[in-house]
């Protein structure tokens, strides 16, 4: 059953000193989030569905969905995890709402201009882009909305460029070029305008489609992603990739990653 205080102790934090809704709580409850918790997409189908489909991404139990993916750290998917993250933030009193994205691999997928779930977060005047549900590679700290130029972390720059209709989270590495991770728009969302993605999803699931796993968490200065067989790391801005053909080495990886092993 959801608590905030499991959350927390989950977080790293003392439930009897919990965080301030200020900057620099939302800034180490993002990163904490991503490090903690794994992006997890088995973890994401093995949550019991009330509708009996694959998975539930409207209409889920947000009881036994925090059971699975906080409580026992299974992780999850990123409507999973994105939803349970708001209402940790509004319990903290923070100032925030659901906000859609697209992925070019969503959109090809899945024909739907809303599929990724974000949160905007509002505070002292201003907006802030918080995403914890995306396997990356992608910010581990939230970034800012509503300026121009490059915003710096742990060796790699973003920048959000306006498009024709919204916003598109760009990224460069140390050694890399800009390319682009999702665009997204600002517009205030409620679940059910992700009704469209839940069937989508749901019909590939359904017919035996995508299963080459997804799996992702913070590090002290970067990330890992393991999508497929190929595994990628970035600390201090430098990515190195590869591809895991051996299958020991593959399940070792990805226990590695959902443990928090990951050196």
């Amino acid at each position: 059953m959801y608590d905030s205080d499991t959350y927390l102790r989950r977080l790293g934090y003392d439930p009897a000193a919990r965080p301030a809704a200020d900057l620099a709580g939302l800034v180490a409850l993002h990163k904490r989030h991503m490090a903690a918790i794994p992006f997890n997409s088995t973890a994401s189908l093995a949550v019991p569905a009330p509708s009996g489909r694959p998975v539930d991404l409207v209409d889920f139990d947000e009881d036994a969905t925090f059971d699975s993916v906080v409580a026992a750290g299974n992780g999850g998917g990123c409507v999973q995890m994105t939803r349970l993250f708001l209402r940790l933030l509004r319990d903290l009193g923070f100032d925030a709402d659901l906000i859609a994205g697209t992925t070019a691999e969503g959109r090809q997928a899945y024909g739907v201009e809303v599929e990724h779930m974000l949160i905007l977060v509002r505070v002292a005047g201003e907006s802030w882009l918080a995403d914890i549900g995306y396997a990356g590679p992608s910010f581990v700290e939230p970034l800012r909305l509503g300026i121009e130029g490059e915003q710096r972390q742990y060796g790699c720059r973003y920048r959000l460029v306006t498009e024709a209709d919204g916003l598109s989270v760009q990224r460069r590495p140390k050694l890399g070029q800009w390319s682009t991770v999702y665009e997204f728009t600002t517009t205030v969302r409620a679940p059910a305008d992700w009704a469209p993605v839940d069937k989508a999803i749901n019909a590939v699931l359904e017919t035996g489609g995508d299963d080459s796993g997804l799996y992702s968490r913070a590090l002290s200065d970067g990330q890992v992603v393991l999508k497929g067989r190929r595994l990628l790391t970035v600390r201090g801005g430098i990515e190195k990739t590869s591809t895991v053909t051996d299958d020991g080495a593959w399940h070792a990886q990805r226990s590695a990653i959902l443990a928090g092993e990951v050196g």
